[in-house]
């Protein structure tokens, strides 16, 4: 989502372009180096100074001071966040491996249809059938939801690009969740999910074909992630633009919330409500809180006692 700043007569940003992501660049080496160019030009377009005030060297100071305590800041949240990160992993694994064994879960038919629909998926992704097709889809997808979070925050979207070779949206406003948006939402699944929840409604389809549902959100949300992994290691401008260990922090904490909320919805799921999830969560960040707690304290004695020897 890197982009570039136009200006207009008053020398204020009149929009900003958001440059070919290059999701074909691994093709070859020329496309990469390009992309690098491009984002490299975009790296300042944010930063509003006036520069007839001060002089070089303080403007390259003040840059460099700005750019470092941003990367502190964005490092710190970064960290912060990896507890959270750790509790919900735990929460979800500890609750769907103790349903799925002692409840007989994976005996269910939405636990074998989504599982059939993601295995499908896996399995064509990794045959490189129709490669290009689905590089177009995920690229769309992926556009699309920059678009939408825009509008959903008030911005604007004057151009709109597809293609194999990249994609790009010209908009006058970005965040950190307009950036990310696309590796934690899984567009063509709420797609399916919005179209069937249509058809089911409008057109009295029984109960019966949710299974249905089951086995296309399974292809759909694989489709996300699968790609969404392929492509986050290809230079994707998008984390950058707000820190990669931040952003990559973030994509993998909605993930997974993602991920309980489907199975929250789901009929005879590991997950009842959120509700539950929720304490169940409450309960481990009380108990890995607590040992974290023990163990800071432990340290403390033994460096209180080397100190004292």
């Amino acid at each position: 989502m890197a982009k570039k700043r136009k200006p207009s007569g008053r020398g204020q940003a009149k929009n900003q372009r958001r440059e070919p992501a290059s999701f074909a660049g691994f093709f070859s080496s020329a496309n990469r180096r390009a992309h690098e160019q491009a984002n490299r030009r975009g790296g300042k377009r944010d930063k509003k100074f006036v520069w007839s005030v001060m002089s070089t060297t303080d403007f390259d100071d003040g840059i460099e001071t700005a750019e470092w305590l941003k990367r502190v800041m964005r490092w710190s949240l970064a960290l912060l966040l990896l507890p959270l990160c750790w509790v919900t992993t735990w929460t979800f694994l500890s609750r769907f491996s103790h349903a799925t064994l002692d409840q007989d879960f994976w005996r269910t038919a939405e636990f074998w249809y989504f599982a059939t629909g993601a295995l499908v998926m896996v399995g064509w992704f990794w045959s490189g059938l129709l490669q290009s097709f689905f590089l177009y889809l995920y690229v769309l997808g992926h556009e699309l939801t920059h678009a939408v979070f825009v509008l959903l925050y008030r911005g604007k979207v004057t151009d709109f690009h597809v293609s194999v070779d990249g994609g790009y949206i010209t908009t006058n406003k970005t965040n950190l969740v307009i950036a990310l948006s696309p590796y934690f939402v899984p567009f063509w699944a709420v797609v399916s999910a919005v179209v069937y929840a249509a058809v089911r409604y409008f057109g009295g389809i029984p109960q019966e074909w949710d299974r249905l549902l089951y086995g296309l959100m399974g292809v759909t949300w694989t489709f996300h992630m699968v790609w969404t992994l392929w492509m986050i290691p290809r230079d994707q401008p998008d984390l950058k633009e707000n820190g990669t260990f931040l952003s990559l922090v973030i994509i993998y904490l909605a993930n997974l919330l993602v991920l309980v909320g489907l199975l929250c919805v789901a009929g005879h799921s590991p997950l009842q409500s959120g509700r539950e999830f929720g304490l169940e969560w409450l309960r481990f960040a009380a108990t890995w809180g607590d040992a974290f707690v023990r163990w800071v304290n432990v340290m403390i004695a033994e460096f209180r006692q080397a100190a004292m020897l």
